[in-house]
């Protein structure tokens, strides 16, 4: 499994159609409490830390070890190991070692936070600091509904998850390969998905990865959209860089990455790790390999274009040593999440990590618990930019309709809890305090009549009426409850408005770029 979405599933093509209902949706949707679109979250929380100044000052010393006694592979790519051996590394073969703060000297050009901008400026967010940016799932081959089950994703699908990452108010970013669509050629259906995320929303997005001329091509497309000369003083597109852990960049992502840096579009280098195959079975250990392998990639960005942005990413998941297979929600990835963000603050680049991860097949109570265990994590560990927000189900291998709702549903929860507390005049209540006096109630109180539109989170998915009103209702659970929502989400979808110029302008170079090249399914 590769979280890049270099995972290709050939297969049948099976249309589905969403939204369904029409009108009738519609008006249901605009019955619903009003919305508006969130912006990244400012966050009013102290970071929660796992370890001490001790912990930290060994993992790193351990990391400079692996670093420049074991070193890590840059493979098949004669230009990287060129430029290392040009910065001052040793480079034997196609191994690296890197002397002692070579790598923390190159990073100093990197950025502690940068804005990534939306063709609409009131969508762009700031990815550092004390912000957080939730984005949707990212690579699986498959998607799923409560209607027609679990099948290969096609391009329909794919722009139903950039509809309705954009008409979620808690999702600040358009994502990237929100679901893989199969049934477009895997050398061309790159061109179909940045082209979605442009033409179908109007918020931050992501270039595709998977060959070093698809990254050309989105570069291409995003100056279509923005200019030649913004496109290369400012951050448009941020782009997913696995690292092939253990200690391995292979010449795909290290092209993806040279275009990216060269262009000064965001790399988020993230190692890949399954503990227990892909790092020790270890916190620490884990912890040591991860800050080795994203600081030598984020300091290669440096190599390509000093002051390129970077974030220091990492997704990792422990495995049940019975079966082998990924496991989520489980306290180790939760204090490697904690103990790498502290690692990516001390090192003064912004962190990714997180999201809604799960391994259960079904938005159940196992997929619920499991997000929350990560979710909460993400929040409190001062994660800045969170992949895999909202509809990740079965281990990252389906994109799920009902779960993105109800994923996104708890995001907008998260976004209210992130406020802290409120210690104005109106947060501290006195006034409501003299006039209830003792004994009374505050029903009816001034404070609480100006109040009480605003005053708690609602969700959108979950039920709090009587049983009998839950029974008149239909007795429906919350996925049900999230399979009509999306249908009603995506029947009144209005698409954001795109310059015609532009628009022609972007078929006009996908038809040319797809005309040269033959159709290719593996």
């Amino acid at each position: 499994m590769a979280e890049s979405g270099q995972v290709e599933a050939g297969g049948r093509r099976r249309s589905r159609r969403g939204g369904g209902g029409g009108a009738e949706a519609r008006r249901a949707l605009r019955g619903t409490t009003t919305v508006t679109q969130m912006t990244y979250i400012k966050r009013q929380l102290p970071e929660y830390e796992v370890l001490s100044e001790e912990g930290l000052n060994l993992i790193e010393a351990n990391a400079d070890k692996v670093l420049e006694e074991i070193g890590l592979e840059f493979r098949d790519d004669a230009e990287a190991l060129g430029m290392w051996k040009d910065a001052g590394a040793d480079v034997k073969g196609e191994r690296v070692h890197f002397p002692k703060g070579l790598v923390r000297e190159l990073l100093k050009t990197a950025p502690k936070q940068f804005t990534q901008h939306a063709r609409n400026p009131e969508r762009s967010v700031e990815i550092g600091g004390k912000n957080t940016v939730f984005a949707p799932v990212y690579g699986p081959p498959f998607v799923r509904d409560l209607d027609n089950g679990r099948r290969y994703a096609t391009i329909e699908d794919f722009r139903n998850f950039v509809k309705l990452a954009y008409v979620s108010p808690s999702m600040h970013h358009s994502g990237g390969t929100v679901c893989e669509p199969v049934d477009i050629p895997v050398n061309k259906r790159h061109f179909d998905m940045v082209y979605s995320h442009i033409k179908y929303s109007d918020k931050p997005f992501m270039g595709s990865v998977t060959a070093p001329e698809r990254a050309e091509d989105s570069v291409a497309m995003a100056k279509l959209v923005f200019g030649d000369e913004f496109v290369d003083n400012n951050c448009v597109m941020i782009n997913l860089i696995n690292a092939n852990s253990p200690m391995v960049f292979d010449d795909t992502m290290v092209g993806a990455l040279k275009v990216y840096a060269r262009n000064n579009q965001a790399c988020v280098v993230s190692p890949f790790i399954l503990a227990g195959a892909m790092s020790p079975v270890t916190v620490t250990g884990t912890l040591t390999q991860i800050l080795a392998e994203a600081s030598a990639g984020m300091a290669f960005a440096q190599l390509c274009r000093p002051g390129a942005p970077v974030v220091f990413g990492t997704f990792a998941s422990s495995m049940s040593m019975q079966s082998g297979a990924p496991t989520f929600g489980t306290p180790e990835p939760a204090l490697v999440l904690y103990g790498a963000a502290q690692l990516a603050r001390r090192l003064g680049v912004p962190f990714r990590s997180g999201g809604s991860l799960c391994g259960s097949k079904l938005p159940d109570a196992q997929a619920a618990h499991e997000s929350s265990n990560t979710i909460m994590p993400t929040l409190m560990a001062g994660v800045n930019f969170a992949l895999h927000a909202a509809g990740w189900l079965e281990g990252g291998l389906v994109s799920s309709y009902e779960k993105f709702i109800i994923d996104a549903d708890q995001l907008s929860m998260l976004q209210k809890f992130a406020q802290g507390v409120d210690l104005s005049e109106n947060g501290q209540a006195l006034d409501a305090i003299a006039e209830v006096g003792p004994g009374n109630h505050y029903l009816g109180s001034a404070h609480t009549r100006e109040n009480f539109e605003t005053a708690f989170w609602r969700s959108e998915i979950a039920d709090n009426n009587s049983f009998e009103q839950w029974e008149l209702e239909g007795g429906k659970d919350a996925s049900v409850r999230a399979n009509e929502l999306w249908k009603a989400k995506l029947a009144a979808y209005e698409a954001p408005p795109l310059d015609e110029g532009i628009d022609e302008a972007l078929n006009a170079y996908i038809t040319e770029r797809k005309s040269s090249m033959e159709d290719a399914f593996s």
